[in-house]
C-alpha cells in the first residue's frame, strides 16, 4: 500500500492549487565568531595588579588569577578569556585604560580563534 501523504502529482503550471509535498528548510544559526582575549608580559607591571586585573575583569579566584599571572610572566603572554568580538573588545578596552589610570604599561589584545 502507498502511503496518502506521498502520491501527489507534480504539476508545474501557474495557477497549480496542488502544493505537493511540503518540505521543510532548515536553518542553521551559525555560531559568531570568538574571539581569545590575551595579557602580555612586560618587565615593568607588577604581579599583584595583573592578578588584580583576572580577578575583577575576568572574574577569576585568587588562585585562578594567579595562576594565570604565572603563565603570562612565564611564557610572554596567557589567553585569559575567549568571548564573542563586542565582549573581547570591552574587556581589551576595559584592562587598557585600567592599567594606564595605575600608570603600568600592561598590554592585552584580541584574536579570532
Amino acid at each position: 500500500m502507498v502511503h496518502p501523504i506521498l502520491m501527489t502529482e507534480r504539476k508545474d503550471g501557474p495557477g497549480d492549487d496542488d502544493p505537493g509535498l511540503a518540505l521543510k528548510t532548515r536553518t542553521r544559526t551559525q555560531r559568531p565568531p570568538m574571539y581569545k582575549v590575551m595579557l602580555l608580559n612586560d618587565d615593568y607591571t607588577p604581579m599583584e595588579f595583573v592578578v588584580h586585573v583576572l580577578e575583577r575583569f575576568f572574574g577569576m579566584t585568587h588562585a585562578e588569577a594567579f595562576e594565570i599571572m604565572l603563565t603570562v610572566h612565564k611564557k610572554g603572554l596567557a589567553v585569559v578569556g575567549v568571548f564573542s568580538h563586542e565582549i573581547a573588545e570591552t574587556k581589551v578596552a576595559q584592562v587598557m585604560d585600567f592599567a594606564r589610570r595605575h600608570q603600568h604599561p600592561l598590554q592585552c589584545t584580541l584574536e579570532k580563534e
